[in-house]
């Protein structure tokens, strides 16, 4: 084989890149794996992490993704820098150009470039992100048991996460710029028939404030988008669901794509609708959403991948 060729190409340094790199790097496939424009992934900017299976004390994500890609290196991984700028998944082997015009070839590519949270443009949320400030409910919930916490958004998933948070005992505050909810009927009858969930109509937050620190989140200012009036709502922690973006603009037109945007797998694997390329982790996950989903669909996208190779006679 072509040593300019490799056998597996890793789009993607998150829990569902790394753990394929794992797995392939184990099955002797020495995987290559551009980082992308986040090297770990969201969770490396996420601070404490209790649901990872293997840390009964917690961790936090900068440790856990480090040590994801030291094991992953462990089994013969090459991992570089750079993201992807632009691939040709017709001609074969694979070619894939990194942003500054670098070519790579791969008998076989496993996608992981994850998904983006939709955030309010703020640089007051911006700074307090990890510290009050999340996007994941059940993944930081928990930390504010017991304390004022507000949901940002108007869909099912603002709507599940505020329950979710009620249920730990959190005060929850929605906060939802229309007069009615877009979530479905008996997401939004559940809030709304719910007297200790409080809601915010109209309104649109305008700050966080905080300091990160010592206090974390302290309180957000909301303005009223019919009066202009504002407000001032103490809370410890903000929570903002107004959606995920999927990171496949690059794949347009290459690969199918639903209507959400992300990445469309025959159901039960990881093989998108071109033979050789596989797909795992939130780019193609618009349900479960969690890293230990994540990393399990990377050891599937890289026995996949294994699979065909051998298939195809690349050994």
């Amino acid at each position: 084989m072509d040593a300019d060729i490799h056998k597996v190409m890793i789009i993607g340094s998150g829990p569902a890149g790394l753990t394929a790199a794992i797995y392939a790097g184990r099955a002797q496939n020495s995987p290559i794996v551009i980082e992308g424009p986040e090297p770990g992934g969201q969770l490396f900017s996420t601070t404490d992490i209790e649901n990872f299976p293997g840390f009964p004390e917690g961790t936090r994500g900068p440790e856990l993704m480090e040590k994801m890609r030291a094991q992953a290196v462990r089994f013969g991984a090459r991992i570089v820098r750079g993201s992807v700028g632009k691939v040709d998944f017709v001609e074969r082997p694979f070619r894939v150009w990194t942003a500054d015009g670098e070519l790579r070839r791969a008998h076989s590519v496993i996608i992981a470039t994850g998904s983006s949270y939709k955030w309010l443009g703020l640089a007051s949320e911006q700074s307090l992100r990890g510290h009050g400030v999340s996007a994941c409910a059940v993944c930081d919930g928990p930390f504010f048991r017991g304390r004022p916490v507000v949901v940002v958004g108007g869909g099912d998933s603002a709507l599940e996460e505020a329950l979710f948070l009620h249920r730990l005992g959190s005060q929850v505050t929605i906060v939802h710029r229309r007069a009615q909810f877009r979530a479905s009927k008996i997401m939004s009858d559940r809030v709304v028939d719910n007297p200790e969930i409080r809601i915010k109509w109209n309104c649109v937050v305008e700050e966080v404030f905080g300091d990160v620190g010592t206090t974390g989140v302290t309180g957000v200012r909301v303005r009223d988008v019919a009066t202009g009036q504002e407000e001032t709502l103490p809370c410890s922690g903000v929570f903002v669901a107004i959606g995920r973006n999927p990171n496949t603009s690059i794949f347009q037109g290459i690969l199918d794509i639903d209507k959400n945007g992300y990445l469309v797998t025959e159901p039960g694997t990881t093989r998108t609708s071109v033979e050789g390329i596989f797909a795992c982790g939130e780019v193609q996950d618009n349900t479960y959403r969690q890293a230990v989903t994540s990393a399990g669909s990377g050891a599937m996208a890289a026995m996949d991948a294994r699979h065909w190779l051998e298939i195809c006679g690349i050994f």
